[in-house]
């Protein structure tokens, strides 16, 4: 099944584009797919530790599993700093 992801701030710099559509399995979860992309992008491994992701616009906690199905959005977000 096909997912839109999109990346930004460190997550964006790593990977090298601010958006990407990608193949999951049938009954993925934003668990796995976290292990997908760091996989993928052995860069982001350390950004992952502290990325959270929204699906759908909704905030996912990181320990949580959500569930993906097809045409879903995933937004990859690294803390911002600055002031």
């Amino acid at each position: 099944m096909r997912i839109k992801l999109l990346f930004f701030a460190k997550s964006r710099e790593v990977v090298g584009k601010s958006e990407e559509d990608i193949n999951v399995e049938e009954g993925a979860t934003t668990v796995e797919l976290r292990a997908k992309l760091i996989a993928k992008y052995p860069g982001l491994e350390s950004v992952m530790k502290t990325c959270v992701f929204a699906l759908n616009q909704e905030y996912v906690p990181q320990s949580e599993a959500a569930p993906l199905k097809e045409g879903d959005e995933v937004a990859v977000i690294p803390p911002l700093s600055g002031g």
